[in-house]
């Protein structure tokens, strides 16, 4: 299987193997393993190239739709802020995103948070929210701080009683 080198080679060829390195003139045969070799790397090629094109038009989507979401808070409390939480649902695999922001300025989590989940798709940059909740200062969004739940959080008792 291997064939004498082409000629004494020399710099990168000479550390190869014999059966690596370039030949003057190809080994008598059909040529079919190279053959199957080039379409099976023309495969695998291709394969990593689509799921790189999944993976990126994904992200791009995802991005979207947080900037929608970051956009909907600011129109619904009225508040211009930077510094806003955004937790994604991703144990669901749903587009279920929660945006959390302070009611009144300060910095983040030092005043009563408002709370959205915004779910749906995104239309002229924004998503609905369907449910919201409080949360007191210097609190974690856990069920047992929440207060004032509105929306679908209110009807499936995702509040403090």
């Amino acid at each position: 299987m291997s064939a004498p080198p082409s000629s004494t080679p020399s710099g990168f060829g000479a550390r190869l193997p014999a059966w690596l390195r370039p030949r003057d003139v190809e080994l008598p045969g059909l040529g079919t393993m190279r053959l199957v070799e080039t379409t099976v790397l023309v495969l695998v090629g291709l394969l990593l190239a689509i799921a790189t094109i999944n993976d990126v038009v994904l992200q791009t989507h995802v991005n979207h739709r947080l900037v929608a979401d970051l956009r909907t808070w600011r129109q619904y409390t009225g508040h211009d802020y930077k510094n806003l939480s955004v937790e994604q649902d991703l144990r669901g695999h749903t587009t279920r995103d929660v945006i959390c922001g302070n009611t009144s300025p300060g910095p983040p989590k030092e005043r009563t948070q408002l709370c959205l989940a915004m779910t749906g798709p995104v239309v002229a940059g924004r998503r609905e929210a369907r449910s919201g909740w409080y949360l007191p200062p210097k609190s974690e969004d856990l069920h047992g701080k929440r207060y004032g739940c509105f929306g679908v959080a209110k009807d499936e008792g995702l509040c403090s009683p």
